[in-house]
C-alpha cells in the first residue's frame, strides 16, 4: 500500500463495530479523513499488522483481551511505528503512569471526547514528521548521490591520495581498478596498484609535490596499472594538488591510454561481477538493497534480506586449501542460482557470505524461504578432487518495511540474526534459520527511542562491569584483565552489548557508554591499584568513539584526575572497524601513544587478508577471532593455522593473545606455538571483581 498522507490509517479495538463507527465519525467530524480496521484480538492485530500500513493504533482498556503492553512488543518487534492510544474507564494515576512506562503513547479518559481529538491530532503530526523524516533520508541519499554524480559524470577515474594511501576514489576509479567499494581502496597503497616501473615514475613525481605546493600539475604520465584482479592496463595519469576534509592531498586522474567504449563496457560489467562466483558482487548488491529499501520507506513493497553465511568456512580452507575450497564456493553458487525466482538479486558478499534480496509479505514468507534453502544446502554433497564436502548456512533474515533504517544496518540486523543462529542451543553449529527481531523492546522500535532508552538506564544506573583475566603464558609481572560491559534488565538479568548495541542499534548513544565504562574502569583499577595490585586492564571501543576527535583530551582528563598512569589501560577495538575507519585508527593510535596508553586489535583474522591492516598501524597486542581456538581443538590443519598466524604476529613483534581457552589440554599447544596471553573460562568467566590468583598459574 503505498502511505496517503491525506488520510489516517486507523486500527481500533472497541466494544462493538458500532462503537468503532462512533470513533471514526468523531475523527471525520472533527476533519481527519479516517480508514479504519476494527481488531478483537491478538491474533487479528498481527494479522492487520503484516496485511497493510496503519498509523495508529486506538484501544478500549476494559475490552481488551489480552495485554496491550503485548501489543506494543508485538509492533515493535515487527520494526513497525505505530503509536497506541488507549481509552480508560476512569482515571486512576498509578494505572496511567504504568500503561505509559510499557510504551503506551497516552491515556484518554473515556467520554472525554475533545480532549481524544486534540491527542489524535497531535499524534498525527508526530506520525507525519516520522513518516517526513524517512521521506528526507531517501531524498538525501538521492541528493549525495547526484553530487557523486557530478563527480562521475567524467569518464576520468579521479581519486585523492594522502601518505601513499588512498583516502577517496570515484567510482569510475573504482570500477576502473575492480574494486567493491571506497573502504576496500583505503587499505590499498597506491604503489599496489602500479606496476615496478610505474612506481618508480610516481615516486620521482611525488617528491616534487610533497617538497613544494607551488609544484605544476602534471598531465598525461605513462604508467600502468594494477587492478585488483592482477590485470595491467597502460594508462595516462595526471598529478594535481588538492585537499580532502581539510587536509592537504594529491589528486590523480587516469584514464586508459586507448579510450575505448568496448573497455569501458566490460569493466563496467565487470565491476559488478564477484569473479570467482560468476554472482553479483557487494557493490552492486548494494545499490540493489538500496533501491529496495528506498521502495519499502515509500510504503510501495516489502522484501526479505536473506544473509547466508557457510558454517565453518575457515575449517573447509583449512582441510582443502584455499584452490579446492574455491571450486566449493562455485559449486555452491551454482545451486543457489538455481533457487532463485524472477525478481530475486543474489550476490556473494564476501569470502563465505552470500545474500539474496526476495519480494515477500510478511515474516513467516521470509522464514519459510530461508528454511527450504538451508534444507536444499544440507542436503547436497559437494565434490572435490574425489572428496565429498558437505555445507551447512546460518541463515540470518530481516524484511524491510516503512521503517527500514539505512542499507548498512539492514545488512547488520540479517548478519546480527545470521550470528545468532550458533548461539541457540539447537542450532549450535550452525545450519538454521533465525529471522531479526529487535532486542530492545522500545515502544515504537525507533532508533531514536532506543537512545532514549538506554541513556535512562544510564541515569538510572543499570549498567555494571565484569572482569576476566587475561593470563601470561611467558610470566611477567603485570595482571591483566579485560573489561566487560553489561545492562541489567527490569527482571534483574544481564543483557550483553550485542543486544542492547546489535549492529542497526542507537549508535548516538555508544559513545556515551564507551566513557561511562572508561569512568567506572578507572575509578575501580585505581582503588584495585592501591592495593598493591601491578594490574592493567583491556577496554573495548566502539567505532563511535574512534570518529570522536574530541576522545583523547577527554582521556586525558579522565586520566589526569585519577592520578592513573596511561600505561595501565589499553584500548582495544574490532577488526573489522579498524579497517572500515582506518584514516580515524590511525589518527586515534598515535592519540594514545601521546598518554602512553597502549592499543589492541581484537577478532584478529576474519579479513581475507588481516596482515594488511597491520601495514597501516602497530598495536601492541593482538587478540585473536575465536574460532583458530574452536579449529585447532578440531584437526591438524586448524593447529597449523593457528601457528602460522602465531608466528607471522611474533616478526612484528606483536603480543598475542588467544581467547575461548575452555580447558588445559590446549597449553601446552599454544605455549609451543609462542603466544603470549590466554583467555577464557579455563581460566575464570567474567566476574564482578578482579579476584583472579595469577600466582596459582
Amino acid at each position: 500500500m503505498t502511505i496517503d498522507n491525506d488520510t489516517l490509517f486507523l486500527l481500533v479495538l472497541e466494544d462493538s463495530q458500532n462503537d468503532a463507527e462512533k470513533l471514526i465519525s468523531l475523527l471525520r467530524n472533527a476533519g481527519i479523513a479516517t480508514r479504519a480496521k476494527n481488531i478483537d484480538d491478538e491474533e487479528s492485530l498481527e494479522q492487520a499488522l503484516d496485511e497493510s500500513h496503519w498509523d495508529l493504533f486506538i484501544a478500549r482498556q476494559s475490552i481488551a483481551e489480552f495485554d496491550l503492553g503485548q501489543a506494543i512488543k508485538m509492533i515493535a518487534k515487527k520494526d513497525l511505528y505505530v503509536p497506541l492510544l488507549v481509552i480508560d474507564e476512569g482515571y486512576n494515576e498509578d494505572k496511567v503512569a504504568e500503561l505509559l512506562r510499557s510504551g503506551i503513547q497516552d491515556v484518554v479518559s473515556s467520554g472525554q471526547d475533545k480532549h481524544l481529538v486534540e491527542v489524535v491530532k497531535r499524534e498525527i503530526k508526530n506520525i507525519r514528521a516520522h513518516q517526513r523524516l524517512r521521506r528526507l533520508e531517501v531524498e538525501m541519499h538521492d541528493v549525495e548521490q547526484r553530487c557523486e554524480l557530478l563527480l562521475d559524470s567524467s569518464k576520468d577515474a579521479i581519486a585523492y591520495i594522502n601518505e601513499g594511501m588512498h583516502v577517496y576514489a570515484n567510482s569510475s576509479y573504482l570500477d576502473f581498478l575492480g574494486y567493491d567499494d571506497i573502504d576496500d581502496m583505503i587499505c590499498v597503497p597506491v604503489m599496489d596498484t602500479l606496476d615496478s616501473a610505474s612506481q618508480d615514475s610516481f615516486k620521482e613525481l611525488g617528491k616534487g609535490f610533497r617538497n613544494s605546493a607551488e609544484v605544476k600539475p602534471v598531465e598525461n604520465i605513462s604508467m600502468t596499472s594494477i587492478r585488483e584482479d592482477g590485470t595491467r592496463i597502460p594508462i595516462l595519469a595526471s598529478l594535481s594538488h588538492a585537499s580532502y576534509d581539510g587536509e592537504p592531498c594529491l589528486q590523480i586522474i587516469i584514464r586508459p591510454e586507448q579510450d575505448s567504449a568496448e573497455l569501458e563496457e566490460k569493466l563496467r560489467e565487470m565491476s559488478q561481477i564477484d569473479l570467482l562466483t560468476g554472482l553479483f558482487n557487494r557493490s552492486y548488491f548494494m545499490e540493489a538493497l538500496q533501491k529496495t529499501r528506498d521502495s519499502a520507506t515509500k510504503g510501495e513493497s516489502k522484501s526479505a534480506v536473506h544473509y547466508l553465511a557457510i558454517d565453518n568456512f575457515h575449517r573447509i580452507k583449512t582441510t582443502l586449501g584455499i584452490g579446492d575450497a574455491d571450486f566449493v564456493l562455485r559449486d555452491l553458487a551454482t545451486l543457489l542460482q538455481g533457487e532463485i525466482s524472477e525478481g530475486d538479486t543474489l550476490a556473494r558478499l564476501s569470502d563465505d557470505v552470500f545474500s539474496i534480496i526476495t519480494p515477500c509479505e510478511n515474516d513467516e514468507q521470509a522464514t519459510e524461504r530461508g528454511l527450504a534453502l538451508c534444507k536444499k544446502i544440507e542436503e547436497q554433497f559437494f565434490d572435490v578432487d574425489g572428496k565429498t564436502v558437505q555445507i551447512t548456512l546460518s541463515i540470518g533474515i530481516t524484511v524491510t518495511n516503512t521503517n527500514s533504517p539505512n542499507i548498512k544496518d539492514i545488512l547488520g540486523r540479517a548478519q546480527s540474526a545470521s550470528e545468532e543462529v550458533k548461539k541457540q542451543e539447537e542450532t549450535a553449529n550452525g545450519n538454521g534459520v533465525r529471522l531479526f527481531v529487535p532486542k530492545i523492546e522500545n515502544p515504537m522500535g525507533d532508533h531514536v527511542t532506543a537512545s532514549v532508552f538506554i541513556e535512562k538506564a544510564l541515569e538510572d544506573n543499570q549498567f555494571k562491569l565484569l572482569f576476566q583475566p587475561v593470563q601470561s603464558l611467558r610470566g611477567g609481572e603485570h595482571e591483566h584483565y579485560e573489561a566487560f560491559v553489561r545492562m541489567i534488565d527490569d527482571k534483574g538479568e544481564e543483557v550483553s552489548p550485542y543486544e542492547f548495541l546489535p549492529p542497526a542499534g542507537p549508535t548516538e548513544v555508544a559513545a556515551k557508554i564507551d566513557k561511562w565504562v572508561i569512568l567506572q574502569t578507572i575509578k575501580q583499577l585505581s582503588e584495585h591499584r592501591s592495593n598493591g595490585h601491578d594490574t592493567r586492564l583491556f577496554i573495548n571501543l566502539t567505532s563511535e568513539t574512534l570518529q570522536d576527535p574530541d576522545f583523547i583530551s577527554w582521556l586525558n582528563v579522565a586520566l589526569r584526575a585519577a592520578r592513573l598512569p596511561g600505561d595501565s589501560l589499553i584500548f582495544q577495538v574490532s577488526e573489522n572497524s579498524a579497517i572500515t575507519y582506518l584514516k580515524q585508527v590511525k589518527e586515534f593510535a598515535k592519540g594514545l601513544k601521546t598518554l602512553h596508553c597502549n592499543f589492541s586489535v581484537n577478532q584478529f583474522g576474519r579479513a581475507i587478508n588481516p596482515f594488511n591492516l597491520l601495514k597501516h598501524i602497530s598495536p601492541e597486542y593482538v587478540k585473536l577471532e575465536g574460532t583458530f581456538t574452536e579449529e585447532m581443538q578440531k584437526s591438524d590443519e586448524g593447529k597449523d593455522a593457528m601457528k602460522e598466524i602465531i608466528s607471522s604476529l611474533q616478526s612484528m613483534n606483536k603480543l598475542t593473545v588467544v581467547p575461548l581457552v575452555e580447558s588445559a589440554s590446549l597449553l601446552s599447544t599454544l605455549w609451543m606455538a609462542g603466544v603470549n596471553y590466554i583467555q577464557g573460562y579455563y581460566l575464570q568467566p567474567p566476574s564482578e571483581n578482579m579476584n583472579y590468583d595469577f600466582s596459582e598459574e
